[in-house]
């Protein structure tokens, strides 16, 4: 009997948010990661992107999807749904 493997991209829909953080003298902001959720659907990590983006302590969000392959674990570049106020550019990720 012969199994068959299923290689099926997994995909993943994340919100992130950004906070940001003076650094160094200058007092230069930057900005971090603050909190990530992990949903089932776009349009869940769409919208909680748009709520945690108009929170005071949010300086930005990103809603994206990414594949990943379940046999190699590799996972593919983040393709955004949504990115609201103060966000890294895409080469900073």
């Amino acid at each position: 009997m012969t199994q068959s493997v299923e290689s099926t991209a997994k995909v993943h829909y994340i919100c992130q948010t950004y906070l940001e953080q003076k650094t160094g003298r200058d007092g230069q902001a930057s900005l971090k990661i603050g909190k990530q959720f992990q949903y089932s659907t776009a349009a869940e990590a769409q919208n909680r992107a748009e709520r945690e983006a108009q929170s005071q302590d949010c300086a930005g969000a990103d809603a994206y999807m990414i594949s990943e392959d379940p046999n190699s674990g590799e996972v593919g570049s983040p393709s955004f749904l949504v990115r609201l106020g103060n966000v890294p550019e895409f080469d900073d990720y």
